[in-house]
């Protein structure tokens, strides 16, 4: 499963996106880290690795409701600059 992780102090929360099995505690260890979320920041901050995401769910891992959302809204990887 693909869903968040919340990282940060009290009140100042931050979060990654992780790859976990599903029956692992909210905060377990994750399989991989793909990205980070802070709401905080105006607009909210996300980064993610697209490439890594895609990969996971290719295997079968399903994005809770909320990371399917910020996949939606990440903007794409621009394309690498051919040389």
């Amino acid at each position: 499963m693909i869903r968040l992780s919340r990282m940060g102090a009290r009140k100042q929360p931050h979060y990654r996106i992780v790859v976990i099995e599903k029956a692992r505690a909210r905060n377990g260890r994750p399989v991989e880290v793909v990205g980070t979320y802070n709401p905080r920041t105006n607009p909210a901050s996300i980064e993610m690795k697209r490439d890594r995401v895609d990969y996971w769910v290719s295997k079968g891992a399903q994005m809770s409701e909320r990371v399917n959302k910020l996949y939606a809204k990440a903007p794409a990887a621009a394309p690498a600059p051919a040389a």
